[in-house]
């Protein structure tokens, strides 16, 4: 199912159930070469349902595993935006992190990661009109060591996020730059193995969706 901002469906939640619910629903295992390289040399890392049961595990016995503050790891929910035509995606160059990636941030205490994911994209690409696709297309668990913070992992639960064609950018303190690039062109980011993972399940979960007619009004091309 597709949400808007403001749906009832993107309600912030306080239940850990629904990030395992959520979990349940991930993409992975439909999409045939999610687990390669989008030019398919070979695999890209870990596949993503290892990741999917490490998260399961943190939040089964985390009760505070959706605050930014909780160590050895807390959730987060990341965005590869799409646009309607679903030739070109968002990366962005990440202040903190000094590298490329797709939009994302911390729950904050929020189980709807979906909207978590949603909220993200909207703060960090500037784009109005944005739908997510409520099933997840990846998860990712990330080592980060932001400056002037300890080390810790990142419990990394992913969205597909469309928005219309033609899209101004406008990044915000987060980001030192931000682009549209195309599919295939990663290798100009020196995309890693996380993000080209992400990006090939998304690819594949648009291309299912649009063949079904089942994307958004707003975002068909």
């Amino acid at each position: 199912m597709w949400y808007f901002a403001g749906d009832a469906g993107l309600a912030q939640s306080a239940d850990r159930a629904d990030v395992l619910r959520t979990l349940d629903s991930l993409e992975t295992g439909q999409l045939p070469g999610h687990d390669r390289c989008l030019d398919g040399t070979g695999p890209s890392g870990v596949d993503a349902s290892v990741w999917r049961d490490k998260v399961r595990a943190a939040v089964v016995s985390e009760p505070a595993v959706a605050e930014r503050t909780t160590r050895p790891g807390h959730l987060t929910g990341s965005a590869l935006v799409v646009d309607e035509s679903g030739e070109r995606l968002v990366v962005l160059f990440h202040r903190k992190l000094q590298r490329w990636l797709q939009p994302g941030g911390h729950a904050d205490g929020d189980h709807r990661l979906a909207s978590v994911a949603l909220r993200e994209a909207a703060e960090e690409t500037g784009l109005g009109r944005l739908a997510v696709w409520s099933r997840p297309i990846d998860v990712d668990v990330h080592r980060v060591t932001p400056p002037g913070e300890d080390g810790h992992d990142h419990f990394d639960v992913r969205f597909l996020v469309l928005a219309p064609e033609g899209g101004r950018l406008r990044g915000n303190h987060e980001s030192e730059e931000i682009r549209w690039i195309g599919f295939d062109q990663l290798d100009s980011i020196d995309a890693d193995v996380s993000l080209r993972r992400l990006v090939a399940g998304g690819r594949a979960t648009f291309d299912r969706l649009s063949a079904a007619g089942r994307l958004p009004r707003v975002c068909r091309s």
